[in-house]
């Protein structure tokens, strides 16, 4: 397994002007309902998590044709996923993509949320499985 190293400055700069991120940042509550429209629906979950060895462009261009990417992206830099291809990025572009998200959207102080604590500690949540 390697190891995944931290985004070079130039990368999280150029991560800043992508227009991926822009779109995500554009869109992330803007549809609650994103997963149900994806165009990932109809494909195998495994073209979505190559091995580190393989190449992603299948499930990247599958993605570039999704109405819903700009919400997917924004799904995986809100809970810190970098495993997998997720709004047409791969792991290394949304490391550099999770610098630049971080710094633009701050949580709101005032902000109370009735559901729960924020989902990347939801998903954190290990729950044993009954036998």
């Amino acid at each position: 397994m390697t190891r995944a190293r931290m985004p070079r400055p130039h990368e999280v700069d150029a991560a800043r002007r992508d227009p991926r991120l822009l779109r995500a940042l554009r869109e992330r509550q803007a549809d609650d309902a994103w997963r149900i429209r994806g165009a990932c629906q109809s494909v195998d979950p495994e073209t979505f998590f190559p091995a580190p060895n393989e190449p992603a462009d299948a499930a990247v261009a599958l993605c570039r044709t999704c109405d819903v990417q700009g919400a997917c992206l924004a799904w995986a830099l809100e809970v810190g996923d970098c495993h997998g291809v997720w709004g047409g990025t791969t792991p290394r572009e949304r490391r550099a993509m999770l610098l630049a998200w971080r710094g633009q959207v701050e949580p709101d102080p005032d902000a109370v949320d009735e559901a729960g604590p924020p989902v990347r500690d939801r998903l954190l949540t290990l729950v044993p499985l009954g036998r």
